[in-house]
Parts: C-alpha cells; sequence; structure tokens
C-alpha cells in the first residue's frame, strides 16, 4: 500500500435514538465505497464499557469476541470491518473505555502528570484523542472511520462526544467529518414516519458542542424527498446530508444502497476530496448474485450453547454465507441447543441436516450434547466440522466410543479424569488472570502431505487465528493414529495438535483454531468452502440413496 501524501482524514460515525441501527455497517459499507475508490482506509470501533476488552464478557452479553492476527479480543464489529474490506484489523482498532482509564491510572501512577490533578478534561479525552489519531498518524491510510459505541444521551459516552468536539477545533472540518445514525420509526396506527426522535437526538448532539455534518436515517420505509428535507431543516444539515438507510435482506446490500444515496461523494466533497472515478464494485456485486441466485441449498446445523444470540456466533454465520456462494448454494442454519441434545432424540434432531457444526464456547455446560452430536456425525457419515471446543470434544468423544477410554475427558471440564486427552496448556499453568492471558492471535501450522486438511488448503504451511487455553494431550496421540483419527496439523516447532480427521469418513474435520475470523466477501474460508461442498455431496448422496430405495420398493410390490 502507497503511503498517503496528506494527512488522514477523520470520520466519526455515531449513534442516537436507539442501539443496534448498525453503525457498524455503515461504517463498514462507507469504508468499501472508499476503498472501492481506491483511497486506503481502515475503522476502528470505540466501545464504552469499562471491561477493557470484551475477552472476560460473556456471549450474552456482547455477542462473540472477535480476535485479530495480533491476538486483540475485539468487539464483533472488527469481524465486519476485516470481511467487508479483506484487510487485517489489529490491537489498535479496538479501544475501551476500561484501556483508556488503565492507560491513564498507568501515567499517573508512574509520575507522568507531574504531581497534577487527573481529570476527565483534559487527560481522558487527551487519552482518547490520542487513540483516535494513532492509525491516522501512521501514515498507512487516507481515511480513519471511527465508530463510536453506545449512543448520544448515555453517560458513558459524553467523553468520547468530547473529544470529537475537540478534534473537530483542532483538525478543522476539512479533516473531521461526523455522521449520526438514527431512527425514523413508523407509527403504523398513524401510517407515517415520525422525524422527531431524529431532532431530539440531534438537539442533544449539539448541547454537547457537535453538530453533526451527515444524517443516516435508518428506516422501514422510503423516506421521501420532503421528509429528508424537513429533517436537514432542524437538523442543521443541507437535504443532501440526509442519507436514507432502508432496512435491507443481506448486510452485503448495504454498501450499494450507500451508493445509490451518494453517502461516499457527500463525504468526499465535505472533506474535500479530489474527485475520483466511480467505486469499482463488480466483484461484489457478483458476490450479491450469487448469493441470491443460489443453484440448490444444503442444511447444516450449528450446535452450540449460546444460540438464543445469534450474535454469538456471528463469524461463523458470516464465513457460511461466504462459502455458500463459492459453491452456488444457499446454506440453511438450523441452530440446535447442545443442553437439549442425547442418544435418544439426536437422530430426530438431526433429520434431514447435510452438515454439523460443533461451536467454540468455555464451561461444562451443554458438553455432552457436542459430544452426541459428534457420535452421531462420525457413524453416520454426515459431514461435521470442529472449532475450538468443537474440536476437543471430537477428540473426547473419540477416545470414549473409539478407543473405549471410559470417562474420557477434558481437565477443564473433570479435572481428575483417568484419561485426560484433552489438558491446560504448559503455558497456562501458572496463569492467574483472566482478560487477555489465553493463546490468542495468529500462530503457524504444518500440514500433513496426503491428509484431507493438506488438500483442502493447498499447501504445507498455513496461518490461523487462536483463542484457548486447553489442547490435546500429545501422550494419547499414538493411540488416536492407530484407531483412525490423524493430527493432520501440528504446530511447527511445539508439536501442539491443531487439527485432527477421521479417516474411513467422507469429511471430520476438527480444528483448534477460528478459521470463521479469517473469512471474507472477497476471500471465503477454504475449510467452510470444503465443508459446503462436502455437505452439498451428502445431500446428493442421500437423495439417490432414498430414490434407489424407492425404485427398489416399488419394483417389488
Amino acid at each position: 500500500m502507497d503511503h498517503p501524501s496528506s494527512p488522514a482524514k477523520y470520520i466519526f460515525v455515531t449513534g442516537g435514538v436507539a442501539s443496534s441501527l448498525g453503525k457498524g455497517i455503515i461504517s463498514a459499507s462507507l469504508a468499501k465505497l472508499l476503498q472501492a475508490r481506491g483511497y486506503s482506509v481502515t475503522i476502528q470501533k470505540f466501545d464504552p464499557y469499562i471491561n477493557v476488552d470484551p475477552g472476560t464478557l460473556n456471549p450474552y452479553e456482547h455477542g462473540e469476541c472477535y480476535v485479530t492476527e495480533d491476538g486483540a479480543e475485539t468487539d464483533l464489529d472488527l469481524g465486519h470491518y476485516e470481511r467487508f474490506l479483506n484487510i487485517p484489523t489489529s490491537q489498535a482498532n479496538n479501544v475501551t473505555t476500561g484501556r483508556i482509564y488503565k492507560s491513564v491510572i498507568e501515567k499517573e501512577r508512574r509520575g507522568d502528570y507531574l504531581g497534577k490533578t487527573v481529570q476527565i478534561i483534559p487527560h481522558i479525552t487527551d487519552e482518547i484523542k490520542h487513540r483516535m489519531k494513532l492509525l491516522g498518524e501512521s501514515g498507512r491510510y487516507e481515511f480513519v472511520i471511527t465508530e463510536i459505541g453506545g449512543t448520544v444521551g448515555d453517560i458513558e459516552s459524553l467523553p468520547y462526544i468530547e473529544a470529537i468536539r475537540q478534534l473537530r477545533l483542532e483538525l478543522g472540518s476539512k479533516n473531521c467529518l461526523v455522521i449520526h445514525l438514527t431512527l425514523i420509526p413508523y407509527l403504523a396506527a398513524a401510517g407515517e414516519l415520525k422525524t422527531k426522535p431524529t431532532q431530539h437526538s440531534v438537539k442533544l448532539f449539539l448541547e454537547h458542542g457537535v453538530q453533526p455534518d451527515i444524517i443516516v436515517c435508518r428506516t422501514e420505509h422510503p423516506l421521501g424527498n420532503d421528509l429528508k428535507r424537513k429533517i436537514g431543516l432542524f437538523c442543521n444539515v443541507n437535504e443532501h446530508s440526509v442519507i436514507e438507510s432502508r432496512d435491507a435482506s443481506s448486510i452485503y446490500d448495504v454498501p450499494l444502497m450507500m451508493e445509490e444515496e451518494a453517502l461516499d461523494k457527500e463525504v468526499l466533497e465535505k472533506l474535500q476530496m479530489p474527485g475520483t472515478t466511480a467505486p469499482d464494485l463488480q466483484s461484489w456485486k457478483e458476490f450479491l448474485h450469487k448469493l441470491k441466485n443460489p443453484g440448490s441449498t444444503v442444511k447444516m446445523a450449528i450446535v452450540g450453547k449460546y444460540i438464543e444470540l445469534k450474535d454469538a456466533y456471528k463469524s461463523i454465520a458470516e464465513a457460511f454465507i461466504h462459502a455458500g456462494t463459492a459453491n452456488n448454494v444457499k446454506v440453511v442454519l438450523e441452530w440446535i441447543h447442545s443442553e437439549k441434545i442425547n442418544a435418544e432424540n439426536a437422530a430426530t434432531l438431526f433429520n434431514g441436516i447435510n452438515g454439523i457444526l460443533v461451536a467454540p464456547g468455555f464451561g461444562e455446560r451443554g458438553i455432552e450434547g457436542k459430544i452426541e452430536a459428534i457420535r452421531y456425525a462420525r457413524e453416520n457419515k454426515i459431514p461435521f466440522l470442529g472449532i475450538c471446543l468443537g474440536m476437543q470434544c471430537a477428540v473426547i468423544e473419540f477416545a470414549r466410543n473409539v478407543l473405549h477410554l471410559e470417562g474420557a475427558h477434558s481437565t477443564e471440564m473433570a479435572k481428575n479424569t483417568a484419561y485426560p486427552v484433552i489438558h491446560l496448556q504448559d503455558t497456562q499453568k501458572k496463569v492467574t488472570q483472566k482478560g487477555g492471558t489465553m493463546r490468542l492471535g495468529a500462530y503457524p501450522c504444518h500440514l500433513e502431505p496426503q491428509s484431507l486438511a493438506y488438500s483442502i488448503y493447498g499447501r504445507k504451511e498455513i496461518s490461523e487465528r487462536h483463542r484457548h487455553r486447553y489442547e490435546f494431550n500429545n501422550e494419547f496421540l499414538g493411540q488416536f493414529k492407530a484407531a483412525g483419527m490423524l493430527a493432520s496439523g501440528v504446530h511447527p516447532e511445539k508439536g501442539l495438535v491443531e487439527i485432527v480427521e477421521v479417516k474411513n469418513h467422507p469429511w471430520f474435520v476438527g480444528v483448534q483454531f477460528h478459521p470463521e475470523y479469517k473469512s471474507t466477501v472477497d476471500c471465503p474460508h477454504p475449510l467452510f468452502v470444503s465443508f459446503v461442498k462436502a455437505a452439498f455431496d451428502y445431500l446428493v448422496g442421500t437423495s439417490i440413496e432414498k430414490k434407489a430405495q424407492k425404485h427398489g420398493a416399488a419394483e417389488a410390490v
């Protein structure tokens, strides 16, 4: 990437009226449009909670914890950023209030403030501004888009709003721009869209000293020019700076919708950037065409214990979308709670399923259901993918039902098991702190020739992202290999087992890492692509088998 010759332009995306309006998708969509025009862009997320990072949060609290190449445990919106832009994020792309305060307190303890009273202004806001400008000052980006978590009016967000106010003064209007995302609710009884909540949100923003430059309005129905003019009039912006953001059938439609609304053009004009050619979105449009015009459908079961909140497995769900388009099929996800699976109902629960994925997680709850799902997949030759804990459960299931090691388990769940086929990594045995202490980020893996894994990746050396404390116990490696479970991927230096696969099965793979983190629109992950293809082959095979059985039964009659 060529280094920009001029200072970076800073774009802030804030929210009002309600949470979960899609600031992350709007940020990613704008970034995609600017990238498609040839600009270098990065996106960062500032979260107002006091956790240092999302690593210690229960998925029910905040959705999945997304892990970057350099081992940062981050907000799930960073996954959207990577999936849209196809460039990796890093530690610097996700900042929390906890991290801000931790840094300021550490400076105070070192005496960096020379005995002064440490206050929100200027010390906290200065630290926020420093983090906001960090990526822009690297010289690698022409645009830095910063998404601010929460909504205007939240107590937690006030220091961030103040930091934006100060930066606008310091950088000037041609280098700093604010986009405010609001909700335009539709009242069915009146048959009207209501702009008053947006007006109040902008008014509150103004009370904090910030005038938004562009207002993006999330709506179920078209706004029309009259409503745009009204919003512009009462919110102090030009009519062209009011952008309609209709509900979309797919998040991948949003960049094209924002292009139609000329969001990127409005941003470039306000920041006085030179005109460029129209965004080159040909490959994106081809992806969308495949997504909306599949040739067939496969049904995949996701077995997990957080399925009530789909965001807990957001990257997995998106990786299936990418892999489905690569195979010209629609992947229908069946969410199955691991606590509800047992030997008696497995056949019913997995009836009509073409592939089974056992999801990652921590803790004992639902573990036996995951093991039972894996047994059913292995014995019935259904394509199977186990991720992280899912891979560990596959090892436990194989140990119990093939090696007949009764009570085999992970020491995470059964500390005194006689057969600890999964145990704590040596590097983790003296770790007492929870946050940021797991095996995190990208690590190399060597693939065994002639293995399924090697045929999928097409090379000997790969790199994948990790987030775990427990690992395969290599003391049992010989027994597993003799019985048909191979360690087809290992860490080249430490010998840690990263991939297992079962012989005499059409497609059975367990991976200690998280392949879903690296799947993007432009580069669907090869494991998911191969898994979906195996599921389609299984569907075709079972269909042929059923037709043959039906034909045989008819002949017998």
